[in-house]
């Protein structure tokens, strides 16, 4: 019989779509459960099954659809019979019940449990109103459902550390994994743009600037980038799209220095920003950070906040540094640090992110052996 992968909900970009496709990779014969997929070419080798929330306007607004989203997990009917699940879980994915198949075991790779009602002062959008209104109740819901997994895997010990102290559960870590082979083998990713218009965007970039990358969203904080970089007097890159991004183009507008906004990059792009930027400032408190990480395969020195799962993507005073807070004058002052870090090699001190490790570890931890 084969096993079960289960994902909130499948988008075209994001840390938590790659790992769904290492764990896909992981478990070739595996089928797909998501609330709903925004991005059917993620996994179009692969059955994947969506709920009724897909159906419904809901799926447009992760917020209104939160009520319905565990009573969802929880009344699961599929046609196959299955031997385990592993559930790739940051809301309530954890909480799913095959009708039918109660005694299949359940694996849980926990990016965190739900910031939206156990964190809200580390994501915005948990202080929705409707949000705070029903977090008391799931809260409770969401941690007796908890005790029901066989095995429960954090994929930071900042995240590990949150498991115990929200569902009271013991957890083991299992870092992210990140194609940092292939990105610090490619000695150029400019000579790997095709398109005239990103390669007349490279031509242009300033000798030396400051990046930022992520997703334009509040929580990503991306105008401390902005912030630090005026500290230091450099010209500023920021690379990603989202919500924020009129807000973020407000900002450059006001800087002190030359701000680029640009948005959606495709990857080769991408990996040329982050080979040519003399530092990354990745300023959120994150469950792990995977950004850093290719930052670093790339030869690339990063700068974190003082907490969070980032900090443990990198050796401070090797790869990067850690500021001693989230204010743009402290991140300035880390990043002043960084600029004058020896080179390292970026496959080296990322090995152990590697999609190889993760594989084998995932494999393992569901009691596969590889």
């Amino acid at each position: 019989m084969p096993g079960l992968l289960v994902h909130e909900w499948i988008e075209s970009t994001g840390g938590a779509e790659k790992v769904l496709r290492n764990m896909a990779s992981s478990f070739p014969n595996a089928d797909v459960l998501s609330l709903w997929n925004d991005d059917p070419t993620q996994m179009a080798e692969r059955q994947v099954f969506e709920t009724w929330l897909s159906r419904t306007r809901l799926r447009r607004s992760k917020a209104l659809a939160l009520p319905f989203m565990i009573p969802t997990w929880r009344n699961i009917r599929l046609q196959s019979e299955y031997e385990w699940i592993l559930a790739s879980s940051h809301l309530f994915a954890h909480t799913v019940k095959l009708q039918g198949q109660p005694d299949v075991p359940k694996y849980v790779y926990a990016h965190t449990p739900a910031r939206y009602i156990w964190t809200p002062d580390l994501d915005s959008r948990g202080n929705n109103s409707g949000v705070r209104l029903v977090a008391p109740v799931f809260k409770r819901l969401d941690r007796s459902l908890a005790t029901e997994p066989v095995g429960i895997a954090a994929n930071s010990h900042f995240v590990k550390d949150r498991i115990g102290s929200t569902w009271k559960r013991e957890a083991q870590v299992i870092y992210p994994p990140v194609n940092v082979r292939a990105l610090s083998e490619v000695e150029a990713w400019s000579d790997r743009v095709d398109n005239d218009a990103e390669k007349a965007l490279i031509d242009s970039l300033p000798e030396i600037f400051v990046l930022g990358v992520s997703r334009f969203i509040p929580y990503k904080k991306l105008d401390s980038v902005i912030g630090a970089a005026a500290k230091m007097a450099l010209p500023v890159v920021l690379a990603g799209n989202g919500p924020e991004l009129r807000k973020l183009q407000e900002l450059a507008a006001n800087s002190t220095v030359p701000v680029r906004i640009i948005q959606s990059p495709s990857n080769e792009l991408l990996y040329t920003l982050m080979q040519r930027a003399a530092v990354l400032i990745f300023p959120p408190v994150e469950d792990f950070g995977i950004v850093p990480v290719e930052a670093q395969a790339l030869g690339t020195p990063v700068v974190t906040g003082p907490i969070g799962g980032q900090t443990e993507t990198f050796s401070a005073g090797l790869s990067g540094q850690i500021a001693e807070s989230f204010e743009p004058s402290d991140l300035a002052a880390a990043a002043s640090l960084a600029l004058d870090l020896d080179n390292f090699d970026g496959g080296e001190v990322t090995r152990k992110f590697s999609e190889e490790n993760f594989k084998s570890n995932i494999r393992a931890f569901v009691g596969i052996k590889s």
